[in-house]
């Protein structure tokens, strides 16, 4: 088999000293720190060295059993991660344990933040929450996306796109962050990752952002690439070796689709353009990764107070019942989904056909 190199090429994206030191000082222009300039000036010390020789996971432990190479030390952040997945998955395969739906409020907005004021999206959720829970043996949980703007340390980093280098370069988890050495810590999906896992449905709800999803819902779907033909073992790659794992790919790949099986909602909603053209790709995309949807009446797109003013629109939600019963609607839709699937009364039908070229 060829060796395929790694393009290489982009300009270099190293720091000096004195750069770095700029940069981590910013976090601390608060006046109230002047008077731990000692203090700064040796954690600045540490933190560059970390950077400069790039201990990108400081805290490692041995793979362990279930590994190609057991005795490789993988990052222990990942690796309860992972644990954290494994248990959620058994849990969601148990026949005795209740449904669940993850529920997923996509609007930024906020009245905890500069906003002052609810979404829409949280009050539809909250509706949708209501008629899931009137369920018997039904728990819902929730993942609010707005905590990204609202609640100190909450980040979602973006997608490094290892898998477009090669698809088992892209772990399942993702093994990108954290990053101690260049600061990208307190990475949300370690948490989201597990309720993914867990969930026997899901239902996003969210606004249309300039015809598009909001920056924090486009972010975690980015982030779930590697749900969908992730490498569940990085020892297989070294860690993040490319050339590496674009020799593992051209092997065979089989594509493992992490969470495949799931039934799944949507309801976007917006007031002036763009609410089909967003519905059509959070549902494509859910299908994609091997999602089932719950029927025609659980992809919802429609508008709130069409062309109306913005300081009326919870007002317009207030009058528009219809919309509030067809949020409640989908999401009912999605419970007797759920019920069929693990009566074992719904399943993908091309579930077990061979995919050809599988992205």
């Amino acid at each position: 088999m060829t060796k395929i190199a790694a393009r290489k090429g982009m300009p270099d994206v190293q720091l000096s000293k004195e750069e770095f030191s700029q940069r981590f000082r910013n976090r601390f222009f608060d006046p109230a720190f002047e008077g731990n300039e000692a203090a700064l000036a040796a954690i600045i010390e540490t933190a560059w060295d970390g950077y400069d020789v790039y201990r990108k996971n400081p805290r490692k432990a041995r793979a362990g059993q279930g590994f190609s190479k057991p005795d490789a030390n993988l990052p222990v952040e990942w690796l309860e991660t992972r644990a954290r997945i494994m248990a959620a998955e058994a849990r969601q395969k148990d026949p005795a344990s209740p449904s669940r739906i993850l529920l997923i409020n996509g609007s930024m907005r906020s009245d905890q933040s500069c906003p002052g004021e609810m979404s829409k999206s949280w009050r539809l959720l909250t509706l949708a929450k209501e008629a899931i829970e009137k369920q018997k043996n039904f728990e819902v949980e929730v993942l609010d996306l707005s905590l990204l703007t609202s609640q100190y340390g909450r980040l979602i980093h973006p997608c490094k796109a290892c898998v477009s280098t090669a698809q088992p370069l892209c772990h399942w988890p993702c093994s990108c962050y954290p990053n101690f050495a260049m600061g990208q810590v307190n990475d949300w999906m370690n948490d989201i990752y597990p309720m993914w896992a867990a969930a026997h449905g899901v239902m996003i709800v969210t606004p249309v952002n300039w015809y598009q999803a909001p920056a924090g819902l486009k972010a975690m779907i980015d982030r779930l690439v590697c749900a969908d033909g992730g490498n569940p073992d990085p020892t297989t790659t070294n860690g993040k070796d490319p050339e590496l794992a674009k020799e593992v790919e051209l092997k065979g790949w089989d594509y493992p689709r992490h969470l495949a099986g799931r039934a799944f909602a949507v309801a976007v909603h917006g007031d002036a353009a763009g609410v089909e053209n967003l519905r059509r790709i959070v549902a494509d995309w859910l299908t994609d990764i091997g999602l089932i949807q719950a029927g025609h009446k659980s992809a919802l797109g429609t508008y709130i107070g069409y062309l109306g003013t913005y300081a009326e629109n919870h007002l317009d939600l207030d009058k528009d019942v219809a919309v509030q019963e067809e949020v409640q609607t989908a999401a009912s839709a999605l419970v007797e989904a759920v019920k069929m699937l693990r009566a074992g009364e719904l399943r993908q039908p091309d579930a077990n056909l061979h995919e050809t070229r599988p992205k």
